[in-house]
């Protein structure tokens, strides 16, 4: 049915007003709409302004305004993961750190001497060929069918060798003929540049043992360095060989190494020492283990109230070719650590005192986003071999030992055993030494990977250390004290004990004072959201209500519109698609159906029913017609359904 006549004046006012959001028809017609409307006042001042300079400044104006508040709250969201960090000091008891001393000598000489005699007569050879030294000739030689056991086809295989020249002719120490010797260098040495007088250098080859081509050649600038290096390498090759419980017995006893004992002013012995034995060191004694339970801890600070050891070095004792310095080595570490002694141990000298003060320091860093640190661990997909807490250490080692599995066949030597693994030998696996060298080179390259897979810990417990030495014991003391202590060790001794001999050491707190570094949230989101709403007041009198319409009108409001145009050109699209489908005819009278230009009506005046009359009628296939109007309906009574309001007066004259 026809629309009423009330509902056709509606229809027209609407027409008239302006246009609301996603009834725009275009989208400058929407823009136009949400400037004029919207709280953001520069928007509204581009519409209304009156003049083009005026226009385009603020135009300028409103574009720098958003230029700001977007670089403003880009700066707001990347600093929102930063930590601000808070250091918390506080004075209490505090619990007493495992310290794991250790001999500088891992085992007795006298007790190694039969593992040991073909490499040290090998050592000795070499100082002879090189450096003319000689330990003179009471010792028996030793028969040549010796030289024919194990141990001589491996230093044939890896003889020591004397360079001239920095040329690649070098001298065999068992042949003591000069050969050729291929392969590339590699000086482990940080300087390689000699003191002018001797251009000699000394080093040994290491070659592959599936390809013998396949050769690298260590050099050593200092003969020393190099004697001991090789020594090293061989001395592993023989440990890796002997049983874990016959090592134990060839190192030190804890009777052997501890002669006095006290803590927290009360004296101590033994029994708070547990056994640790490293590939390195040998038998090591880790005071307050926490291994029973029990964690000791300080109420006063001073070195009254700490651990004093008396140790026992016995220097007659130590390997000569195996370590050059003399004392004990210990290290500071929590409870549920590794004591990584031969990375990060100190060093204590024998004849002397020497005091270690003791700060203690929690750390506790973020983790991720705000820093690359890890929790526990178990994050990291590399197994932790050494059954303590996951550090930093722990996994590089870990790593390393588990390439040197994957690569080499086998375990290296001075790190824990993965599951169904074993230690390199030269027996079962001759290619090992090569294999290592050249996996420990890319190791330290960060060519494994290992570096890049290990990250920090998140928490940590850190005890910094400051060492003070004195002469000990003092010379009028010396006699009566050396005699008691010689008296304590018992009938092991019958002589009375050198100075030479014993170290005195003493670790204590400096203060009670524990420092507690933290990092802290810089912001919370209420803090960043509270940023954003500064911003947005600040260059552009906004609010959420006005971003939320920014979003509707923006987004929304225009996809509608873009998609609605879409629609209908998709719609012609279709309906043209259709005409050019059907035939000519149906072309034809579409055309007619649309309607067409008639000479009849001229375009300046509009049409009127004299000029419709005028018109021609179609020849066939007539259209359908409207009905001439019934003129009685042309009566105003009958033109409304009912009678207008303010039209009463005009309908009674």
């Amino acid at each position: 049915g026809a629309m009423a006549p009330g509902k056709k004046i509606t229809a027209r006012i609407k027409r008239t007003l302006p246009v609301k959001g996603p009834q725009a028809p275009t989208l400058s017609e929407l823009m136009r709409w949400y400037c004029l409307n919207t709280n953001t006042h520069g928007c509204r001042r581009i519409v209304v302004s009156r003049g083009r300079l005026r226009r385009f400044i603020w135009i300028l104006l409103t574009l720098s305004a958003v230029g700001l508040i977007l670089w403003q709250c880009a700066e707001l969201l990347m600093n929102y993961y930063s930590a601000s960090v808070s250091v918390t000091v506080q004075f209490q008891k505090l619990p007493f750190p495992a310290v794991t001393i250790c001999n500088i000598n891992p085992y007795k000489y006298s007790s190694m001497k039969d593992y040991l005699s073909e490499l040290d007569k090998e050592t000795k050879k070499a100082l002879e060929t090189f450096y003319g030294f000689s330990e003179g000739k009471s010792k028996v030689r030793r028969s040549v069918d010796e030289w024919n056991s194990t141990g001589s086809d491996f230093f044939k295989q890896i003889p020591l060798l004397k360079f001239e020249d920095f040329s690649k002719t070098a001298t065999d120490l068992r042949s003591g003929q000069k050969r050729k010797i291929e392969g590339s260098v590699f000086h482990k040495d940080s300087s390689i540049v000699n003191s002018g007088d001797s251009n000699d250098i000394i080093g040994f080859q290491l070659c592959d043992a599936n390809n013998s081509s396949e050769c690298a050649l260590y050099t050593f600038s200092s003969g020393v360095n190099a004697i001991q290096e090789w020594y090293k390498l061989h001395y592993m090759n023989i440990m890796a060989q002997i049983p874990l419980e016959t090592k134990e017995k060839l190192s030190y006893s804890a009777d052997d190494l501890l002669l006095t004992c006290f803590f927290d002013g009360l004296s101590c012995d033994k029994r708070h020492f547990t056994l640790f034995h490293h590939p390195l060191h040998g038998n090591c004694y880790t005071f307050n283990s926490g291994e029973n339970g029990t964690i000791l801890s300080t109420s006063t600070g001073g070195s009254e109230y700490g651990l004093q050891v008396v140790l026992y070095i016995d220097e007659a004792d130590y390997n000569p070719f195996l370590v050059t310095s003399t004392g004990a080595k210990i290290i500071v570490h929590d409870q549920n650590e590794y004591p990584f002694i031969e990375d990060i141990g100190t060093e204590i000298e024998t004849a002397a005192a020497t005091s270690i003060g003791m700060h203690f320091t929690r750390s506790r860093k973020l983790s991720k986003p705000y820093s690359d640190c890890t929790e526990t661990g178990a994050d990291i997909p590399v197994e932790n071999l050494y059954n303590k807490s996951y550090s930093l250490q722990i996994c590089l080692h870990s790593c390393f030992q588990k390439a040197m599995v994957d690569s080499c066949g086998c375990a290296q030597y001075a790190q824990p055993l993965p599951a169904g693994a074993e230690y390199c030998n030269y027996k079962k696996n001759p290619n090992w030494m090569y294999c290592y060298y050249r996996l420990h080179e890319k190791f330290v390259k960060e060519q494994l990977g290992c570096q890049q897979i290990c990250k920090d810990a998140c928490s940590f417990k850190e005890w910094a250390l400051t060492t003070s030495i004195a002469q000990w014991p003092s010379t009028v003391s010396e006699d009566w004290m050396l005699r008691v202590l010689s008296w304590d060790k018992g009938q092991k001794i019958n002589k009375k004990l050198n100075k030479t001999d014993l170290a005195n050491l003493m670790v204590f707190y400096k203060d009670l004072n524990e420092r507690f570094i933290s990092e802290n949230p810089a912001n919370t989101l209420v803090i960043l959201l509270s940023n954003f709403g500064g911003q947005l007041g600040l260059w552009m009198s906004c609010s959420v209500v006005c971003v939320i319409e920014i979003i509707e009108v923006f987004f929304i409001d225009s996809l509608f519109i873009v998609m609605r145009r879409q629609w209908q050109k998709a719609k012609k699209w279709w309906n043209d698609q259709k005409r050019d489908r059907s035939g000519k005819t149906q072309q034809g009278s579409d055309l007619e159906r649309q309607g067409h230009d008639n000479p009849v009506c001229i375009d300046e005046d509009l049409p009127t029913f004299n000029t419709a009359l005028r018109l021609p009628l179609p020849q066939d296939n007539p259209l359908p017609r409207t009905p001439p109007p019934n003129y009685s309906t042309l009566r105003l009574e009958t033109a409304f359904t009912e009678q207008l309001p303010d039209t009463l007066e005009v309908g009674q004259h």
